[in-house]
C-alpha cells in the first residue's frame, strides 16, 4: 500500500498564502500522476491541481495564476503553493497520487486530507 503522509494546512487570513506538501512512501515502483483536491462543507471533491510524470500542469480555472503545483520525483513529494487565498478557498485539502507499486497494478490512492481555512 501507498502510503500519503499531507502537511502544511492551517488557518490563514484572506490574501495570505499557504504551502502544501505530500509525501508519497511505499516500494512505489512509478508515479503517474501527483495532485491536489479539495472538498468544502456540503460540496462535493473538486480538482484543484495536477501535475503528471513529465507532463503539463493541469488547474481548475478558479485557482488559476494563485496556486502553482510542483513536484519532487526524487523525494516523490507533491507541492501545493497557494497565494491570494480567498474565503472560498476554505475546504479540507487531499493529496492524490496515480502509482504502481513493483507487485500491483497500477492505481489511485488518496491522503488523510488537510484542512485549510480562510478568514476575512
Amino acid at each position: 500500500q501507498v502510503q500519503l503522509v499531507e502537511s502544511g494546512g492551517g488557518l490563514v487570513q484572506a490574501g495570505g498564502s499557504l504551502r502544501l506538501s505530500c509525501a508519497a512512501s511505499g516500494s512505489i515502483s512509478n508515479i503517474y500522476v501527483m495532485g491536489w483536491y479539495r472538498q468544502a462543507p456540503g460540496k462535493q471533491r473538486e480538482l484543484v491541481a495536477t501535475v503528471p510524470s513529465g507532463g503539463t500542469t493541469n488547474y481548475a480555472d478558479s485557482v488559476k495564476g494563485r496556486f502553482t503545483i510542483s513536484r519532487d520525483n526524487a523525494k516523490n513529494t507533491v507541492f501545493l503553493q497557494m497565494d491570494s487565498l480567498k474565503l472560498e478557498d476554505t475546504a479540507v485539502y487531499y493529496c492524490y497520487v496515480d502509482a504502481r507499486q513493483a507487485w500491483a497494478a497500477r492505481r489511485g490512492y488518496w491522503g488523510q486530507g488537510t484542512q485549510v481555512t480562510v478568514s476575512s
